[in-house]
This record gives C-alpha cells, structure tokens and sequence, in this order.
C-alpha cells in the first residue's frame, strides 16, 4: 500500500496554498494513498501491446462536410429588417 505521511499532504497543500483541518489531512492522506494503489495496480498491466490514444473513447467528428448551396438574395435577407442603408443592415449607435 502506498502510504501518503500527513507531512506529504501538509508541503503539497503548502504549495497550493491550502488550509486543512488534522481531519481533513489525515483523509486526504488516506484518499490519496488509495488513488496510488489503484497507479500501482495499472502499472502491473501488460500494456507493451496496446496503441497510445488521446482520448478514452473513438472520436467522431459530426460535422458536415462543406457544400457549397444557394442562400438568401440580399433583397430576402434585409426583407424584415427594421431599417437598411445601400443593403446593409442599419442598427442604432451604441456608445459606453
């Protein structure tokens, strides 16, 4: 078993400026002593077979290819427009 000492927690928490109660150390100190259990039991996988990935599962890109199709006129698009100037979009002036 892997065993975090409460010093270990108390430097790291030191490093990121963190504040923990002797309770809250001394189960931190459990708690990350059984992540690195669970580290040492990985690392005894076979793993020499097995291709790196980046990502836990397949990725699949669900976006469309590009297609070039016919789009609004400007005429369809500033239709409903409130107010347009030389076929733009005109909208009121915002100053902060």
């Amino acid at each position: 078993m892997a065993k975090i000492t409460i010093q270990e927690v108390e430097h790291v928490a030191n490093l990121a400026r963190l504040e923990f109660n002797e309770e809250e150390k001394k189960r931190l100190a459990e708690q990350l002593g059984e992540i690195l259990d669970y580290i040492d039991q990985l690392n005894e996988l076979d793993t020499a077979e097995i291709e790196p990935t980046s990502h836990a599962i397949p990725v699949k890109n669900v976006v469309r290819p590009d297609a070039v199709k016919p789009s609004l006129t400007r005429d369809d698009a500033l239709a409903n427009a409130p107010s347009n100037v030389d076929g733009l979009f005109e909208v009121p002036k915002i100053v902060e």
